[in-house]
């Protein structure tokens, strides 16, 4: 499969180098990363250590037939991301979106139009950004594909190149459970400067408690039902990970949150549907 990753940061480069093994990969990403992985190769660290061999570049100049585009991009810069690629973007092209946030999908299909396939895609592994040409992981987790003609094919192709994947019956749920996710994780730890592990101190879980229930209503009105003990299990995978949130990281290197995606998100449709979130509204403001 021809395979371009957009956006090669932590995640993206992860996804292009487990790729490459039986895929024609590319990645795109800032030059001083490109280069050194062009040079000496991408290099691996933590849960797996190896140097993968695979091309990357700064940007692209030409889409092939049957490209999988994989957008790994911040969601705020999907649009930055996919102006340049647009004019060579063809029917038998795919998007995924494997991007956190709510409706993250939708600016790219806004973008696009009918041009080709967009489908949203969900990742739950953990890894840091090291350095160029140089990223750590901590897990593998799971990759959840949006249904659709070409997702069986997408996920077997993943799982056999060491990505676990599966196509999901209901991706909008799967969203929503990875958006219970980082409403608690990501402000929580980059507003207090903490590991994910440290969100289970108990003087934390008063706080928690609040966003997931504003959460858990939000979600009822967008037609899905969750209970309490539900959401605190999926929050729990979390509660050992040593690593820093993907938030923490970018107010780390000083760059832009992704918090309108996601609380911001919350108290946006809340307000759409007539449900007061006043922790997640808080929680964005800072």
């Amino acid at each position: 499969m021809k395979v371009i990753i957009l956006g090669a940061g932590a995640i993206g480069s992860l996804y292009g180098a487990k790729l490459s093994k039986s895929n024609d990969a590319i990645l795109v990403a800032r030059k001083k990363h490109a280069d050194i992985i062009n040079k000496k190769g991408l290099k691996i660290a933590g849960f797996e250590s190896k140097t993968y061999r695979l091309k990357a570049v700064p940007k692209i100049k030409k889409i092939e037939k049957n490209t999988l585009i994989i957008l790994t991009t911040k969601v705020y810069d999907s649009e930055k991301a996919i102006r340049p690629i647009k004019k060579f973007l063809r029917k038998d092209t795919i998007i995924l979106c494997l991007q956190n946030g709510y409706g993250s999908e939708e600016i790219v299909k806004k973008m696009v139009g009918r041009k080709c396939l967009v489908l949203r895609g969900i990742t739950s592994v953990g890894i840091n950004f090291l350095k160029p040409g140089a990223i750590k992981m901590s897990n593998i987790g799971y990759t959840a594909i949006e249904k659709s003609r070409k997702s069986k094919e997408i996920a077997e192709n993943f799982s056999e190149c060491g990505l676990k994947a599966y196509a999901s019956k209901n991706i909008k749920e799967d969203v929503w459970k990875k958006l219970f996710m980082n409403c608690v994780l990501n402000p929580i730890t980059g507003i207090f400067k903490i590991k994910n592990y440290e969100i289970a101190d108990k003087k934390l879980k008063p706080l928690g408690a609040e966003i997931i229930k504003e959460c858990i209503a939000v979600a009822e009105k967008d037609g899905f039902k969750f209970s309490f003990k539900s959401v605190e299990s999926i929050i729990d995978r979390v509660r050992k990970s040593k690593n820093y949130s993907s938030m923490y990281q970018d107010l780390l290197k000083g760059k832009r949150t992704e918090i309108d995606y996601l609380n911001g998100a919350v108290v946006k449709l809340g307000k759409k549907y007539g449900v007061k979130c006043p922790v997640n509204e808080s929680l964005a403001g800072m």
